[in-house]
């Protein structure tokens, strides 16, 4: 492979014009595209295989006409002090938001809070329920905002008044803040790292440029393939990532071997076939691990990680041809100001842990020089402290609770979190999470008895405020019955009383011959939560079992890639550990602005495993990958170690500082999900670069010796040779050393 990419990275240096010429006209394509799609409708959302999915169909086969997906809006108003809703004042400015509301032309129906009993005992608190015939985010602007101007008329007359429901239901704004942010550090990082602006430019714009390929197919396919706002989001974030780590790495090479000695053209063919390898084979396991959240089945999840994977294929590419590409613009401009040029004099030995400036006196050991020849001096040492760090940090994952954000978890100063709260005061906390009974007694001998049956057990149960009567279809074979928990949506108590009505259901099942599912919002979340916490093992095992195969292969050796997913698995712990700590427990949530704790977003674990073991691995393959080279032209195992950490720790770090910096730009945004997974991300970045990466690895690679590069003759016999480590880069060398010894020996015979 590396002689492959090292004459593809030399065929784009010279055909240079060409190569920018296609992925500029591939943006511009994909542009035209994007702005030229119809716009995307509202994005479906289902969990194939669940109970409450199966219950969400039923209802829309035997209730046609109901808008069972539609969107749902809340108007809650609060009397003052001292008056009841039930006023005459009060109860006519209600009643004039009711007449409002029911104009509108997406309204299916507006209930009458005086004649449906939505007032509360004491009389303060009523509210006013729309449906509608569209989810959320299909409704028209107009009906948006008649919905907040009926709000903001009737608090004008004095009462307090709050809109709350998924009808207010916006599109999650992940990327803008956050991106700018992780941009302006990456440039930072970029400059600091490399010393020439033109060297910190080339992985920005080949990122950028990637990212605006992505993005841009996905805008212009999202209508015909349903894709959501959150699938362009994830593909920004870790198309972002990724492209600019795999430039800056390439770009990194390529600066090396010009300090060698060698001409342009060449060093940016050795470039990308050394470092290039590594890019292709650290992309192939995040793809892998994107692609895999297929195996959720999830139809959401799969289309936002087929997109995302799509896109990092696409920085793949692009670091592999137009970075050799716009280096050959650059030639040696990309050095480091200050730093002499090809004529200056190359007496600096590079292949020891420390090096001899012009002048003739030792030179200063680079940091990661530094800290590698500390590691392997304290392996040991080193080890148990990260282990144990990592175990420590850890221990609250053990107390994981998944769940799916509300109008609860919204900040206090949001008019749907305040909705949720008079709510709650006026009616109790489970109010804000009815549960939806159906009855499906079409076998049934009497459907009546049976939906009778259910109601009665129900009210039997612990953790039931209340129970309205069973509501019939028009054919009077499936019914309707809400329950009302005495807990709020997201708590344990309702999980367990959504557990105990399937439960009952199949007694009811034994004695009528009817069908009881439950379903609503809060029993798809319980029931969301549960695949992905199903999954979420088969997940890994098929990830990190094909990671592992694929890390046989680069690195032949057994132990280097089963050290590498152990060491990821104790990452993602201590990452979820915090995560939980902070967002669970509420530990120091108020330095990040957490206001609500709550259980952790149930797409948090599996979305942090699939995104972080991608990532993780690129460090693993750029950094190992360099010990790897060392130790098979001779070096010894802890002397790769140090030349792996010399000529790659500081390109690393900045990586994973720039990654952190891309992720931790959410942290501050106003939605509890997207801090979430911000904090989640970052967190789980900083455990795997700086702890894993640069203090496990190397300690376990000491400790380990030559055993680390051990592997079965039968089974290096069976693996392809992908040539990583550019050993027949290697033999090119040797190659042109034979030509220029026959040369001279030319010479000499003419003189």
């Amino acid at each position: 492979m590396a002689t492959f990419l090292y004459k593809l990275g030399r065929i784009a240096f010279r055909r240079r014009h060409f190569a920018v010429l296609i992925w500029v006209a591939l943006l511009t394509l994909a542009g035209v595209g994007a702005a030229s799609a119809p716009a995307a409708g509202a994005t479906s959302f289902s969990i194939p295989g669940t109970e409450a999915q199966k219950a969400f169909d039923l209802l829309e086969q035997r209730f046609p006409g109901d808008s069972a997906d539609g969107a749902t809006g809340r108007i809650v108003f609060k009397a003052p002090e001292g008056q009841k809703m039930t006023d005459a004042d009060n109860k006519a400015t209600v009643e004039k938001a009711v007449k409002e509301l029911g104009d509108g032309s997406e309204v299916v129906s507006v209930t009458d809070p005086f004649t449906t009993n939505a007032v509360s005992k004491d009389g303060t608190v009523a509210y006013t329920s729309v449906k509608y015939d569209a989810p959320g985010m299909a409704l028209e602007d107009s009906t948006k905002d008649a919905l907040e101007t009926a709000g903001d008329d009737a608090r004008a007359t004095g009462l307090t008044v709050d809109v709350g429901g998924d009808a207010l239901e916006a599109a999650a704004e992940m990327g803008a803040i956050g991106e700018v942010i992780g941009l302006a550090i990456a440039a930072v990082v970029l400059v600091i790292t490399l010393g020439s602006l033109v060297a910190a430019g080339l992985p920005l714009l080949t990122a950028i440029i990637g990212v605006g390929i992505g993005v841009s197919t996905i805008t212009a396919l999202a209508n015909a393939l349903d894709l959501g706002d959150t699938t362009s989001t994830l593909a920004m974030m870790i198309g972002l990532a990724v492209g600019i780590d795999y430039a800056l790495f390439i770009v990194s090479r390529y600066r090396g071997e010009l300090a060698e000695g060698r001409e342009p053209e060449e060093a940016a063919g050795r470039a990308t076939g050394t470092a290039g390898s590594a890019v292709v084979f650290a992309g192939l396991t995040v793809v892998i691990a994107l692609a895999g959240l297929a195996v959720v089945n999830v139809p959401m999840l799969t289309k936002m990680g087929l997109a995302a994977a799509g896109t990092v294929v696409v920085a793949v590419l692009i670091a592999l041809t137009m970075i050799p590409a716009m280096l050959g613009y650059a030639g040696r401009k990309i050095r480091p100001a200050g730093e002499k040029r090809r004529g200056a004099k190359k007496d600096k030995a590079r292949d020891t842990a420390t090096t001899t400036t012009t002048s003739g006196k030792p030179a200063k050991p680079n940091m990661g020089t530094r800290w590698a020849s500390f590691v392997i001096r304290r392996p040991a040492a080193v080890l148990l402290l990260g282990v144990v760090g990592l175990g420590v940090v850890a221990v609250p994952a053990t107390q994981l609770e998944l769940g799916l954000p509300d109008d609860g978890s919204q900040p206090t100063s949001t008019t749907q979190r305040r909705a949720y709260d008079t709510l709650s005061e006026g009616f109790g906390p489970g109010f804000n999470g009815p549960l939806m009974i159906v009855v499906d007694a079409k076998d049934s001998d009497d459907p009546k008895a049976a939906a009778t049956t259910v109601t009665d057990g129900i009210k039997d149960l612990s953790g039931v405020k209340t129970v309205t009567p069973a509501s019939f279809n028009k054919a009077g074979d499936t019914a309707t019955i809400t329950v009302i928990p005495d807990s709020k949506p997201s708590s344990t108590q309702t999980e367990d009383l959504v557990h105990a009505i399937r439960d009952q259901g199949a007694d009811v099942k034994a004695d009528t011959d009817a069908s009881v599912l439950v379903t609503g919002t809060t029993a798809m979340n319980i029931d969301f939560s549960q695949k992905l916490n199903d999954a979420l093992v088969p997940y890994l095992a098929l990830v990190v079992g094909l990671a592992f195969l694929l890390l046989i292969v680069v690195f032949r050796s057994i132990l280097v890639p089963l050290k590498a997913a152990l060491g990821f698995l104790l990452s993602v712990l201590a990452a979820l550990g915090a995560v939980v700590a902070v967002f669970q427990w509420g530990w120091l949530a108020g330095l990040i602005g957490v206001q609500e704790t709550g259980p952790v977003m149930s797409m948090m674990p599996i979305f942090m495993v699939g995104v972080v073991f991608g990532l993780a691995m690129d460090y693993e393959v750029f950094l190992v990958t360099r010990m790897r080279e060392a130790y098979v032209h001779g070096e010894s195992p802890n002397q790769a170690i140090v030349t792996g950490f010399r000529h790659s720790a500081r390109v690393v770090v900045a990586a994973a500082i720039i990654m952190m910096a891309v992720f931790g730009g959410f942290i501050g945004a106003s939605d509890a999900m997207i801090k979430m997974i911000g904090f989640g991300l970052a967190i789980a970045v900083f455990f795997d670069a700086f702890v894993v990466r640069m203090a496990i690895v190397p300690a376990v690679l000491a400790l380990l010796g030559d055993k680390a590069w051990w592997l079965p003759k039968w089974l290096d016999r069976a693996l392809p040779n992908v040539d990583v480590e550019g050993e027949g880069l290697r033999a090119l060398d040797d190659n042109s050393s034979k030509d220029a010894d026959t040369d001279a020996d030319r010479k000499l015979v003419n003189a």
